[in-house]
């Protein structure tokens, strides 16, 4: 089924009754050539392009609840390539131009919005970092542009700029960045790794693993046991919680990660501005409320949900960047499990299991690296090589201390 403005105005005037599932709802087959844990963004990709890109198409996706319930749909939708360290700078970069060219390669509304990103610096030292930032970025082929304080002024005349604690010295702007609709996101890769013959399948939680001498063999679920020539993880959050289920402890914690969404208000922030002394990050979405959020819980929780230490912390940070917050009535808030690393750098590689697959360890950056996240893994469990632009997120990097530290924090996942 193609999307086209003629049909969207067509089911308008016949009450919107010529519409089909988007997918089919099917039963597990007794074997699978992959089988991908986790309908999330990541899962979903990596089905789509195992069947576009390598034509493996006997593979099913399997999700414990609804298709795109878990972190995919539970974030601020943000899309970025500003990273700094080599193995990130040219990940996120091919994740970018995916991005680009998203919406018309699945025929499917994203709502990607390339508005622009906008970091605030607030000292000499943070100016620096962002030249050097930026120079590495247009170094990768993407695009940023330092701001001195005027120029932030002119972009973004609502920020506190009499503020003799957190005076605001400049920015550096990544226009290229913006948001996109993250439920649309993971309905059109369902959509269209369903067209290529994938099985997704709901409702159909993994609760261990079969492994014969070594080797995966399949899965045992609550819809029966299914063989598999190869299984790979995508499951966020649970991360921790599958892998130990094949015997495994990985170098990854999960934290809660609290978001928040204001009333609808008229057009007033252009883009993505993060405050640079403090973890908060705010955009308006296309309904007028200003969605933002700020730092972990800082416990380690698989709970789906926040607590008001960490809400009073965003909302101040908030204030100090842009007062008129204040003004505005919080509609609600919701939490994500975020599968924190010790480096703040994901993990894309084979598991000490035969034929058993991680992707894993997304921190913060699970959203924006949805294409190439789906596009890297599916190249791995085809080809059982990494492929060039996520070579560097090997699982043993964590015993060869070959760390991709992006922020400079250490080996600690709550602060990064």
């Amino acid at each position: 089924m193609g999307y086209s403005g003629f049909k969207v105005f067509l089911e308008g005037l016949r009450g919107n009754t010529g519409w089909k599932p988007v997918w089919r709802d099917p039963a597990p087959k007794a074997h699978y050539d992959v089988i991908i844990i986790g309908g999330g963004g990541h899962g979903l990709t990596t089905a789509y392009y195992l069947a576009k890109n390598h034509g493996i198409t006997n593979v099913a996706v399997l999700e414990r609840g609804y298709l795109g319930g878990g972190n995919v749909g539970r974030n601020t939708t943000i899309v970025r390539a500003n990273y700094l360290l080599p193995g990130n700078s040219e990940f996120y970069s091919h994740s970018l131009k995916l991005w680009e060219g998203m919406e018309q390669e699945l025929n499917y509304n994203t709502m990607m919005s390339q508005r622009g990103i906008l970091n605030l610096a607030h000292s000499d030292g943070q100016m620096d970092a962002f030249a050097r930032r930026g120079n590495q970025m247009r170094l990768q082929g993407d695009d940023a542009v330092l701001l001195d304080a005027q120029g932030v002024r002119d972009h973004a005349s609502f920020l506190n700029f009499d503020s003799q604690r957190f005076p605001i010295r400049g920015g550096l702007l990544h226009g290229r960045g913006g948001t996109a609709r993250h439920d649309a996101v993971a309905w059109g890769y369902a959509r269209g790794a369903d067209q290529f013959g994938v099985d997704l399948i709901q409702n159909c939680e993994v609760t261990g693993f079969k492994i014969e001498a070594g080797v995966v063999k399949g899965v045992e679920t609550t819809r029966g046991s299914i063989s598999a020539g190869k299984v790979g993880m995508a499951v966020a959050g649970r991360t921790s919680q599958v892998a130990a289920m094949a015997g495994l402890r990985l170098p990854v914690e999960s934290h809660a990660l609290q978001a928040f969404v204001s009333e609808g208000l008229k057009p007033v922030v252009p883009g993505v501005v993060t405050f640079g002394m403090g973890h908060f990050y705010v955009s308006q979405s296309d309904k007028g409320g200003l969605v933002f959020g700020g730092d972990l819980d800082f416990y380690n929780s698989y709970a789906a949900r926040g607590n008001m230490p960490a809400m009073e912390h965003v909302m101040e940070a908030g204030m100090a960047m842009m007062p008129m917050l204040g003004n505005a009535k919080l509609l609600r808030g919701w939490g994500g499990i975020m599968d924190m690393s010790m480096d703040g750098s994901p993990i894309i590689d084979r598991t000490p299991v035969q034929n058993l697959y991680l992707n894993g360890g997304w921190c913060y950056g699970g959203f924006k690296a949805t294409p190439a996240s789906g596009w890297c893994y599916a190249h791995l469990l085809a080809t059982d090589q990494p492929h060039p632009v996520a070579s560097r997120f090997t699982l043993n990097r964590f015993e060869t201390g070959q760390l991709l530290d992006e922020e400079g924090t250490g080996p600690r996942p709550n602060r990064h």
